[in-house]
């Protein structure tokens, strides 16, 4: 009979599944970037709920854990992958999305405007990760360690949330090029340097003296993971720069060679970094920065929008597979978590979004050149998603508390009581961690509807838009020209332009 004929199997459910909703959202993409004022992160998550365990049931990658699962994994979109899957899709995404921002990021742009980015990847970041901790303990009870583990995890931008919101859309015209260049710089540097932050917690742990910490976390996370892993990318940006040069100016490629040349370069920076065990983003994004340094590629290749490209394709498909992983099942009382409710993690949320960057940039923003007016402090300081990154980092600490290894077990053994200070920790992580991003995809990606709204309603009726949020105009505020603080040009067009 026909109907034998049919194979809906889990891979071929997925092909269906996520193409349709890619195709849906591009055939409205700018409506709804521009009318809606809305990103593609939260939509693409919303789908993946429905889709999930908890909704229709036709995704279920790996919604297994310690104490259950959510849903049939052997049913219908049941792939059954485990935590060591989620690891590597994350780190090919995140690290093709560092590398972008390093491409597109202007010529020289750290030789302008080092200063800005240090601000916020040192002090900023420090303030981030301790903040984060605190209200770790407070709420949920944990021990130091683990605190400073899930702050680690918290502390970072996410450069693929960043990128959805300020780039290729009404609203991102609206914010000043030196502000959202900085808020790019920070979100592909700062996956990276949120290593020494991580491996504070996780070898306070695993090391029994404070000496054999101490030592590991220099020799290892700052110097090899960090240092060498900066250096190495940088070089091989470099050389792959001038490779390409060579070929270009002999006519042995053509200009699709461009986009191939683009991607595979991504990959083979986050190739190189995993294999030498070095810290895979700043790999990546400083091969990516060192690739572009000079602006050539970049003029290159301005026509084919590659990053609206990879924005679309593969971002949004893994916050699809994000909305079908989270798992439900560990926002609830465990017997190794009974400190995790669902009324403290909303408490841990609100927390985190209102002070977790916020208070130390309206502090510091008079030294931070790129930064010109509160308004745009503020804007800074809320602009902070979490996202994928953070996952990655959750699973790199679980990983190490498990086997002290960069490879968690695809699906963590079940404890027995009495359940150990590290066997708590492996459990804390990633429910926090994962809820933290859920809530922020949320919260920062309609965070552009309520500032466009907001601007708005905020005008005289003479000043508003005829179409509802639909204003074009600088953001009250925000300072496109003059205004003191760093007197470079705004872009390249602007400096080229001066007398």
């Amino acid at each position: 009979m026909a109907w034998k004929q049919l194979e809906p199997t889990p891979a071929h459910i997925t092909y269906l599944i996520l193409p349709t909703f890619l195709i849906g959202y591009t055939l409205f993409s700018s409506f709804i970037r521009n009318r809606l004022h809305l990103s593609e992160p939260p939509i693409a998550l919303l789908f993946g709920i429905l889709l999930g365990p908890r909704g229709l049931g036709w995704l279920s990658p790996n919604v297994c854990g310690v104490n259950g699962c959510d849903g049939d994994t052997e049913g219908l979109g049941g792939w059954g992958w485990g935590d060591d899957v989620i690891q590597e899709a994350t780190r090919v995404i995140v690290g093709i999305q560092v590398f972008a921002i390093g491409v597109e990021l202007p010529k020289y742009y750290f030789k302008r405007h080092w200063r800005s980015v240090a601000m916020m990847l040192g002090p900023v970041m420090t303030f981030s990760w301790l903040v984060c901790a605190g209200f770790v303990a407070l709420l949920f009870k944990t021990d130091a360690a683990t605190s400073l583990i899930v702050g680690a995890c918290l502390t970072p931008t996410d450069p693929v949330l960043a990128s959805s919101i300020l780039s290729n859309s009404q609203f991102s015209n609206r914010v000043p090029k030196r502000i959202k260049d900085m808020l790019s710089a920070e979100s592909g540097c700062n996956d990276g340097i949120s290593f020494p932050f991580l491996y504070v917690g996780v070898f306070a742990i695993l090391q029994s003296t404070a000496g054999g910490a101490i030592k590991e976390w220099t020799l290892i996370t700052v110097l090899w993971q960090c240092a060498f892993g900066i250096t190495v990318g940088l070089i091989l940006g470099t050389v792959f720069n001038r490779i390409l040069k060579f070929s270009d100016n002999r006519g042995y490629i053509d200009p699709a060679g461009f986009t191939v040349f683009y991607l595979l370069l991504a990959l083979v920076s986050v190739g190189i970094g995993s294999t030498l065990g070095s810290d895979d983003f700043l790999v990546a994004f400083g091969a990516g920065y060192g690739f572009a340094r000079d602006g050539w590629f970049s003029k290159k290749t301005h026509s084919t929008h590659l990053p609206n490209v990879i924005d679309l394709l593969l971002n949004s498909a893994m916050f699809v597979f994000l909305g079908a992983v989270i798992p439900w099942y560990a926002f609830e009382p465990q017997s190794i978590t009974p400190w995790i409710t669902p009324g403290r993690l909303i408490g841990f949320l609100a927390l985190v979004i209102a002070f977790r960057r916020i208070p130390i940039v309206l502090l510091l923003y008079r030294w931070i050149p790129d930064i010109r007016t509160f308004q745009e402090a503020l804007f800074c300081g809320h602009f902070g998603p979490m996202g994928l990154g953070g996952l990655f980092l959750a699973i790199e600490a679980r990983a190490m508390l498990e086997n002290e290894s960069a490879t968690p077990d695809p699906h963590p053994p079940r404890y027995g009581r009495p359940y150990t200070p590290r066997e708590k920790a492996v459990e804390t992580i990633w429910p926090l961690v994962c809820f933290i991003v859920f809530g922020s995809t949320m919260i920062h990606g309609l965070s552009v509807l309520v500032l466009t709204l907001a601007s708005h309603f905020s005008r005289s009726k003479e000043r508003r838009s005829g179409l509802l949020a639909g204003e074009d105009d600088p953001l009250d505020g925000m300072e496109h020209q003059g205004g003191g603080g760093d007197s470079e040009p705004e872009d390249e067009e602007e400096e080229e332009a001066q007398p």
